[in-house]
């Protein structure tokens, strides 16, 4: 882009070029996952900056991103079932062109983008759909951060209000059964949730310096109109109940990856979900 837009300018570009229609429609409201990452990478970096946004999908966010004046890349497998509806998956890789964001589908031969390279990592709605530790993908990652660069993660709050609410009245805390249960390929939901203590050990397991954790509310679209002054004001009373988790860490002068444990650490960790007695 030419010059650094405002937010509004930005959005309607976004919702102007985007190819899947109504896709970006919550990018106009003033509480939304736009609104917050596009506020949060702001308080943060400079225009130009490079942004990873890992986990990208259709390139939503890191469009938005880039017409805000930070320099973008995109890495996504692009194998969420209605990406593979054909065409959907060119359209992508087409919009991600032409909005000048770097993009690599995943393949055989990994992350292509070199140590020290961005300025933000982000991993938007991402942590919980993984089905192995987030160890060794955060490790490897972070190596591209450079030095003091950040790590930006959103994802949905385990215990947010209408999830304590629906275990107390006998409801699934999971997605949907009928999602599972009728999903066409290999389950690609949500596998583990995220509660505040876990991004402060996720931060303290990679050496990382926290900066901002706090709750946020990206999913008040799927509210009832009535209904959200009740939420906003109940959720900002007790921020534990907010939808979905915010966190920002710094990467740290001197930082190393830290893959593994001692085998005493590891062994008293383990021992507690099993019978097996494990050396002392």
């Amino acid at each position: 882009m030419e010059k650094t837009l405002k937010y509004r300018e930005a959005v309607k570009l976004l919702q102007d070029r985007f190819p899947f229609e109504e896709y970006c429609v919550q990018a106009s409201e003033g509480s939304s996952a736009y609104s917050n990452i596009a506020l949060t990478c702001r308080r943060y970096l400079k225009p130009g900056s490079r942004i990873l946004d890992f986990g990208c999908g259709p390139c939503d966010k890191t469009a938005l991103l880039q017409f805000l004046g930070f320099q973008c890349s995109g890495y996504d497998d692009l194998l969420d079932h209605w990406h593979m509806i054909p065409g959907n998956r060119e359209k992508i890789i087409a919009f991600a062109r032409e909005c000048g964001i770097e993009l690599q589908v995943a393949g055989s031969n990994g992350i292509s983008f070199g140590r020290n390279t961005f300025d933000m990592i982000m991993l938007h709605d991402v942590l919980e759909h993984l089905h192995d530790s987030p160890r060794d993908l955060m490790n490897d990652l972070l190596e591209l951060v450079k030095p003091e660069g950040y790590l930006f993660v959103t994802v949905p709050n385990a215990v947010n209000i209408r999830k304590r609410l629906s275990v107390l009245f006998g409801r699934t805390n999971y997605p949907s059964f009928e999602d599972y249960y009728w999903y066409p390929s290999a389950w690609r939901g949500h596998v583990r949730e995220y509660v505040r203590e876990d991004l402060i050990k996720l931060s303290k397991y990679l050496n990382l310096e926290i900066v901002e954790l706090r709750g946020c509310d990206h999913m008040l679209h799927r509210l009832p109109v009535a209904s959200r002054p009740v939420y906003v004001l109940l959720t900002a009373i007790f921020s534990g109940w907010k939808d979905s988790w915010m966190l920002v860490a710094k990467k740290k002068r001197g930082w190393a990856t830290n893959k593994t444990l001692p085998e005493d650490e590891l062994a008293c960790i383990l021992r507690r979900d099993t019978p097996y007695k494990y050396a002392e």
